[in-house]
């Protein structure tokens, strides 16, 4: 069972923009229009801008989008 069900999944935004975020893993909701990953502790996302860590290398940006099981596209 995923640590966040899909039903939530698809209301979670970022705070920032507001967009739809991909779950990466059991452990991070990524948004990669900001190249920003937001962490998941004991299955409560932590969206928190302050707390966020940006995605400053392409590869890391591209392995996110595999993991989470989008296209580079986005």
């Amino acid at each position: 069972m995923p640590v966040i069900d899909d039903r939530l999944l698809e209301i979670l935004a970022c705070p920032e923009d507001k967009g739809p975020l991909l779950l990466v893993g059991d452990d991070a909701l990524y948004n990669p229009r900001l190249k920003r990953i937001y962490r998941i502790d004991d299955g409560i996302p932590v969206l928190l801008v302050d707390e966020a860590r940006q995605v400053d290398d392409d590869d890391e940006h591209a392995q996110l989008l595999v993991r989470a099981g989008g296209s580079a596209a986005e």
